[in-house]
């Protein structure tokens, strides 16, 4: 298991990390959220020792984390961390020898993801000749071609397409099944409530939402309803509700505590219900009050 405990980090007077603490437990797949500047890159250097914090520490299996332990580790940067000019075999290959590797295992290793990746075809190529969303699965191919332990990965899916998607999305949950502790930062929130068990929301520097993911939503105090009547959203005449947009589309919250059945028999007592959904609050509506506490 990976743990964060009470790390802080200060950059001259800006105070970047206050407190956080949170654990990965391995074969999960945990999400970190935050606006920009919150603090997630800062916490994911912390892991690899590229920041120290002012106090804190972070272990792995309840021991500090040591040069041979991060063997065992891989990280993707936000930043693009690879040789433009570099071809792309040679990269991997590099970078497997880094963790440890011999020629031979890095080599058969970096065909592997390759030919995963569909791009077998590019192994000679220059990095710079691939496109954005190639060369983002060169970077991932190069945290993972020495098939780590512990996945610290920083907005992984920036740049790619559905399909590169669904693949990278493929790629964490199958290493998630073979016991790894997999941590990465993503501001698509429809995404990471599709692949995470677990999530971590940092705002200002501290972690103000930790914890399994269906439990956080069940456990909000309200609920998504959409009642439409006739074709249109139908506004429930209860204390309380508001309208929400989100991604284009409208609904209202209500108080968990709404009955649910009298609600359907105003809507009922209007028109004839065309569509009709209840659920809990999706994560965006978690990540979104979350930030602005």
């Amino acid at each position: 298991m990976l743990s964060v405990r009470n790390i802080s980090k200060h950059f001259g007077d800006v105070v970047a990390l206050r407190d956080v603490s949170f654990d990965v437990e391995p074969g999960r797949i945990m999400g970190f959220l935050g606006r920009n500047g919150a603090g997630k890159t800062t916490t994911m250097r912390s892991v690899f020792g590229l920041v120290q914090p002012d106090s804190g520490t972070v272990s792995y299996n309840e021991e500090a984390i040591t040069p041979a332990a991060r063997l065992r580790f891989g990280y993707m940067p936000e930043e693009r961390g690879l040789y433009p000019r570099m071809k792309v075999k040679d990269q991997l290959v590099h970078f497997g020898r880094l963790s440890g590797l011999s020629v031979s295992e890095a080599g058969a290793a970096a065909d592997r993801w390759l030919s995963e990746f569909g791009l077998a075809d590019r192994a000679d190529a220059k990095l710079e000749s691939l496109s954005h969303g190639n060369q983002q699965r060169i970077q991932l191919a190069a945290a993972i071609v020495h098939d780590p332990d512990v996945l610290v990965l920083d907005e992984p899916f920036s740049g790619l397409d559905p399909i590169g998607v669904a693949s990278l999305s493929e790629v964490l949950r199958e290493f998630a099944a073979k016991g790894a502790a997999i941590l990465f930062s993503s501001h698509q929130l429809d995404l990471v409530e599709h692949i995470c068990e677990d999530v971590a929301i940092i705002s200002d520097g501290r972690v103000v939402v930790d914890g399994v993911l269906h439990v956080i939503r069940e456990g909000a105090t309200y609920r998504r309803v959409e009642i439409w009547v006739d074709g249109v959203l139908w506004d429930p005449p209860v204390e309380g509700a508001h309208r929400v947009e989100s991604g284009g589309r409208a609904h209202h919250i209500v108080d968990v505590s709404s009955d649910v059945e009298s609600l359907l028999s105003l809507a009922r007592s209007s028109g004839t219900i065309t569509r009709f959904s209840y659920e809990p609050p999706s994560l965006s509506d978690v990540f979104n009050e979350a930030v602005s506490r």
